[in-house]
């Protein structure tokens, strides 16, 4: 998967270029894909660092091997990213989740 991938992705569900970001939490990593947007006039990154952030996002998910995940959920979900409420898309790190998972 690649950066300009995931943003296809993106505008082909939801029509808007949403911020995503990478969370981990009790174990677990996630893919939220935020409700801030490109489009949106107050949002905090050029167009420039918007697809830089997007190559560096789905270079993890590839390298964990999440893609195809990452693409069902999206092209299944009904759920929508909207105002403090991110859409969470789980990633199954399966036996490699000790390789890029150190707890504290």
């Amino acid at each position: 998967m690649t950066g300009e991938d995931l943003h296809q992705l993106l505008l082909t569900k939801w029509g808007r270029s949403y911020d995503v970001q990478l969370r981990r939490t009790q174990g677990k990593v996630f893919l939220q894909v935020m409700w801030k947007y490109l489009e949106q006039a107050s949002f905090p990154m050029t167009e420039a660092d918007y697809l830089a952030h997007l190559e560096t996002v789905a270079s993890y998910i590839s390298a964990w091997g999440g893609s195809e995940q990452v693409q069902q959920w999206i092209e299944q979900t009904r759920e929508r990213p909207r105002l403090g409420k991110a859409v969470n898309i789980p990633i199954d790190l399966g036996e490699r989740a000790s390789e890029w998972i150190v707890e504290k």
